[in-house]
């Protein structure tokens, strides 16, 4: 229950540290899992004290426990190793101290931790932290490198060694760090995020040699995953030799198998890429060469062509065979035209010969009234009627007599 205090009645430190040690005291048994990081072993002293600590948050806690507990496991048992405790919290009122007093110290076995671990990367990958279209493509050519390695550690020296033999301009940001241990993880993860904040830095090398699986937890801890996943700049995965397999292989947007081959696949060689500019010259010539070949024979075949010898030659051919067929035109029309005078000279004789004035040509005369109608018939007449005699030359009256 919460006390009722004020700043008139204070509760005093012992009263405090009383209540206190009676909460840790209703706690009960627990067990706890952590990293051996300082063991203390005095000789002659019936209790053994140790620190246990949890790598991925750098929280530590006090053990301790009697000389024979820690004897049982004593041959398997040091400073690094992951164990899980029997313990119950105590509370050391004097000193206001927290610590575990245990009763059973078990070994994890590298089974187990496998076992773990193959759960934690079923979990992960649950979520999709290990999905192929998460992962971001390296630039081809990087102009800041950041790398987290240990400090002067073969893998730095590969990595950088390499990297500066096939592209000597390349530059290093370097974070020293421990990689192994339970410092390793809250270190990695700070220097993979001040270099994921470097805006300059266009890829990351995390990097480490070779080791018992122990020795390379550190990169498969939760929390360096969710990290790597979270980083906006592409991060290459470089631990171990070839059949390491740390779950940090799978977030990471490449896994190299070493150190070397992470400088190999980061950084492209001066002399492979000089040689492969030159291949493509070489190529584009040839190319270019084959296409004004191709285009020379074509204009000489086009040249070759009688019309383009003697480009004349096709319009006086031509020339010719309009003359023919003007000449042959010419002809028919004349043809046609002598055709038509023929036939209209004759139907103009057959027209004249037909045609009432050659008959008044002949001596025949037209009699008419005076009204104009023909006469054609005697009795249409009258003695003593004027009548119009109309010959060939003119005409004249004449009288009906009788």
């Amino acid at each position: 229950m919460a006390l009722n205090t004020s700043a008139e009645a204070p509760v005093p430190v012992g009263e405090i540290s009383r209540l206190i040690g009676g909460w840790i005291d209703r706690l009960g048994a627990v067990w706890v899992e952590g990293q051996i990081t300082q063991l203390s072993r005095r000789p002659g002293a019936g209790v053994v004290f140790l620190t246990l600590r949890d790598p991925s948050y750098d929280i530590s806690i006090g053990v301790t426990c009697f000389r024979q507990v820690f004897d049982a496991v004593a041959d398997v048992v040091g400073e690094g190793a992951r164990v899980v405790v029997h313990a119950k919290p105590e509370w050391y009122a004097p000193r206001g101290q927290l610590s575990l007093r245990a009763v059973e110290i078990r070994p994890v076995g590298v089974g187990e931790l496998l076992a773990r671990l193959e759960m934690l990367k079923k979990a992960l990958a649950a979520e999709g932290l290990f999905a192929a279209g998460r992962k971001k493509p390296l630039p081809f050519l990087p102009q800041l490198v950041g790398l987290v390695c240990g400090r002067a550690s073969a893998a730095e020296r590969d990595v950088l060694e390499n990297a500066r033999h096939r592209w000597p301009a390349v530059r290093f940001e370097v974070r020293n760090v421990p990689v192994q241990g339970v410092h390793a993880v809250p270190q990695v993860v700070q220097a993979v995020k001040e270099l994921d904040a470097i805006e300059e830095v266009d890829v990351i090398i995390v990097a480490r040699g070779g080791g018992s699986v122990e020795d390379l937890l550190p990169f498969s801890d939760e929390q360096l995953v969710r990290a790597v996943a979270e980083c906006r700049t592409p991060v290459v995965s470089a631990i171990g030799h070839e059949p390491d397999n740390p779950l940090l292989d799978y977030v990471a947007d490449l896994r190299a198998s070493t150190p070397t081959d992470a400088a190999k696949k980061v950084v492209p060689d001066v002399g492979e890429e000089a040689e492969r500019v030159r291949m493509l010259r070489d190529r584009g010539r040839r190319c270019v060469e084959a296409l004004v070949a191709r285009e020379e024979r074509g204009l000489a075949n086009a040249l070759a062509r009688p019309a383009m010898e003697d480009p004349h030659r096709m319009v006086d051919e031509r020339a010719d065979h309009v003359a023919s067929l003007v000449d042959r035109s010419r002809r028919t029309v004349g043809h046609l035209l002598d055709r038509a005078d023929s036939e209209l000279t004759h139907t103009h004789a057959r027209v004249v010969a037909l045609s009432p004035a050659a008959t008044l040509k002949r001596g025949y005369a037209v009699l008419q009234k005076g009204d104009g109608h023909v006469v054609r018939d005697g009795a249409e007449v009258e003695p003593g009627e004027a009548l119009r005699a109309r010959v060939a030359e003119g005409e004249f009256t004449v009288r009906v007599d009788g």
